[in-house]
């Protein structure tokens, strides 16, 4: 280190200290000449001369500073492998650390990422149902249909199921959802069919279709049981109950890849779609489905009994194992309470022994 005592306050530094100007991949070997500013030399030129307080320590391998100015270039940087030139400069440079994370800067972010992913749960749990509650009724009766349409192939695909078509369980199954729909008040808009799969199931799509698993059809005993189900999810059609909950559930599959780094949201549809077969609609939308189906039955002169049964025999006492009750109410609770409503059965029958025969086999070539 040599000084130049005719320059107060100021000494002359030679080492090994390189320069990038950040125009270019250039790398030059100057001399640092610590005077009010930092001044780059390069033989009898002054090259640029940072201010001490605008100098900040950069990334480098152990035994070399490197540091950038603030008033610089981007690129530009400055490597000091000599470690009294190193020591000198950062004893003058009062900021060079400023900008580094320390251990509040670490528990700021903490902290705000704790903050960000409590938000996301909170607008998931309380903000987004009732966004959905909002919206719902705002969605366009054609667009709900399409969407209906896209989750219908999607269901049928990851399910690997088909529409059962055998002619004379057909004709049943035509019948029985007729003489509920007519019950409810429901249009001939409502599509229905039976599918070839073993999971004992039963879900509305947006749009108005309601579907039947063949694996809770060969789990009834009678018509009545399979007719409560099926009035029970024409109580979500008539309350576009699956268009809420596509809507909540396509938020909140967005949301989470917003926490997650999914920032697509394009699995929320696909989700959606899933979770309208697996899971189950809110506590309030399910109470009033049963309601519904209930008066549906009774109009008919049936008993709405026959559905909790069903319910209760597919799923066990604790609900465990069928997606169908799946933060429902209990089973238990809704056989108690259609047990209670039912007056005595005024109607006909809904199918003859026959077409319940029928319907029972209409996922079969032949009965």
């Amino acid at each position: 280190m040599n000084s130049e005592a005719s320059v107060p306050g100021t000494s002359t530094l030679d080492g090994s200290a390189a320069y990038f100007d950040g125009a270019s991949s250039r790398r030059r070997m100057v001399t640092l000449r610590l005077a009010d500013q930092l001044e780059i030399v390069e033989g009898e030129q002054t090259l640029v001369a940072w201010a001490y307080g605008d100098i900040r320590r950069a990334d480098s391998p152990t035994g070399v500073l490197r540091v950038s100015c603030l008033t610089a270039p981007a690129l530009a940087r400055l490597e000091v492998r000599d470690a009294a030139l190193a020591s000198e400069l950062v004893a003058r440079c009062a900021s060079i650390d400023d900008h580094m994370i320390g251990r509040r800067g670490v528990a700021t972010i903490v902290g705000w990422s704790i903050a960000a992913a409590v938000s996301i749960v909170a607008v998931v749990l309380f903000g987004l149902p009732l966004l959905a509650d909002r919206l719902t009724p705002l969605v366009p009766e054609a667009f709900e249909r399409r969407l209906g349409d896209v989750a219908d192939t999607q269901i049928k695909k990851m399910f690997d199921a088909k529409v059962c078509d055998n002619a004379a369980g057909q004709t049943a199954f035509t019948k029985l959802v007729t003489a509920i729909r007519e019950s409810a008040g429901l249009d001939t808009s409502v599509q229905s069919g039976v599918l070839s799969s073993s999971i004992p199931n039963a879900f509305a799509l947006p749009g108005g279709k309601v579907y039947l698993f063949d694996g809770l059809l060969a789990k009834a005993e009678n018509a009545d049981e399979i007719a409560g189900v099926l009035a029970h999810e024409l109580g979500h059609l008539k309350h576009r109950d699956s268009m809420r909950k596509l809507i909540h559930d396509g938020g909140t599959s967005f949301l989470i890849g917003l926490l997650f780094g999914d920032i697509t949201g394009s699995s929320a549809l696909i989700f959606g779609s899933r979770t309208l077969v697996t899971s189950s609609h809110s506590r309030e939308a399910e109470q009033n489905a049963d309601s519904f189906a209930i008066d549906a039955m009774h109009r008919l002169g049936r008993p709405a009994k026959p559905a909790g049964e069903l319910l209760l025999r597919v799923t066990g006492k604790e609900g465990k194992g069928l997606s169908i009750i799946s933060t429902h109410p209990l089973s238990e609770d809704r056989l108690a309470r259609m047990s209670r409503q039912d007056p005595p059965a005024s109607g006909p029958p809904l199918l003859s022994t026959e077409e319940w025969k029928a319907l029972k086999s209409i996922c079969s070539a032949k009965i």
